[in-house]
């Protein structure tokens, strides 16, 4: 039999009053007797069921998603799984809106958060640039009373909830011991593809990538870093320039978007041999490049279950209840041309 609001007054030896006061966050409950009730809640297993209650007041979430607007095709993913989560609204009793900002815009994005800030929604997520303006501009949101959730790439700094999405540096390790294992024991050039450098998954990825390099494929040496601001035509041309200039390239860790750039720079160009290639997220056009045979592999995230996470996160943040961390912790899948799904 599941635990009641009796049994956790009668373990922690208070009124029903006082534990309807404790689960409801209210004052006037001292802090010892609050960390009794929190004992007794633990010990019991107690779960409240806050869709229950929630169902019965009518209450509605509202939630608002501030995604990049560029040509990204895992920021689209995102949209689209955003836009899935908007058509079961009155399942899940959201009301969700998007905001569409320039990527790696820092201005842009400091003005949307600050221009939600008086909507009071039940929370915000967002995709972040990492820089002090966006910090101060999610703590300011959150001192207003809304929980902020970061996607893709993460705001450590700031006061933000949750983050949902990928280890990058595990990812960034991963990424450099298949590329090392693929490009072999022959001696030359690593080419690093990126978005910005604004962007700390992106900074993160390459600093997982160069601490794998170093200690286990010092004969592969890193170029600098490309940034092609996830603009496919801007790739292309740079890449281009880039083989041009080093025909020897041994492999290449594209860690950002961009990747229409890649493949057609990559057929474009004659190698006396192909240079490997990882890439991030199972895209139409990473698919294509992976069955051509101009990807070696994959890095993926789930973008449904990084849109999902922060739903639950942000309405359990509103409810003031506790989040499953296994359930909310994102994995990397890495895909070749045999394990396709």
């Amino acid at each position: 039999m599941k635990p009641t609001v009796y049994d956790i007054a009668t373990t922690a030896g208070v009124s029903l009053a006082t534990v309807d006061r404790v689960l409801n966050r209210r004052p006037g409950v001292s802090a010892r007797t609050r960390e009794k009730v929190d004992a007794a809640i633990a010990s019991l297993g107690f779960v409240r069921d806050m869709a229950a209650a929630n169902l019965a007041k009518g209450r509605i979430y509202p939630l608002v998603f501030i995604l990049p607007s560029n040509d990204n095709s895992f920021m689209r993913l995102i949209e689209t799984e955003v836009r899935s989560a908007m058509q079961r609204s009155a399942l899940e009793r959201t009301d969700i809106r998007i905001l569409d900002v320039p990527a790696f815009d820092t201005a842009a994005l400091v003005e949307a958060l600050d221009g939600v800030v008086l909507e009071r929604p039940a929370g915000v997520a967002l995709v972040a640039v990492d820089a002090p303006e966006v910090v101060a501009a999610v703590d300011r949101l959150t001192d207003a009373g809304t929980p902020v959730v970061t996607l893709v790439s993460d705001l450590p700094a700031s006061r933000r909830v949750h983050y949902a999405g990928i280890d990058n540096i595990a990812a960034g390790r991963t990424a450099a011991s298949l590329l090392g294992r693929f490009a072999g024991e022959k001696d030359g050039p690593i080419a690093v593809l990126a978005g910005s450098m604004l962007v700390r998954d992106h900074r993160e990825r390459l600093e997982g990538f160069r601490q794998v390099m170093t200690e286990s494929y010092p004969h592969l040496r890193l170029l600098d870093v490309i940034e092609g601001r996830d603009d496919p035509a801007t790739v292309e041309r740079l890449l281009l320039e880039l083989f041009q200039e080093h025909g020897d390239v041994r492999g290449i860790y594209s860690l950002g978007a961009g990747n229409r750039g890649l493949i057609k720079a990559l057929r474009q160009t004659m190698f006396g041999r192909r240079p490997s290639v990882i890439a991030h997220e199972l895209t139409e056009t990473t698919r294509l490049g992976l069955a051509e045979g101009l990807v070696d592999a994959v890095l993926n995230q789930d973008a449904g279950h990084e849109v999902r996470s922060a739903i639950r996160v942000l309405k359990a943040e509103a409810d003031g209840s506790h989040v499953l961390a296994a359930q909310e912790r994102i994995r990397i899948d890495i895909f070749l041309k045999d394990n396709l799904p």
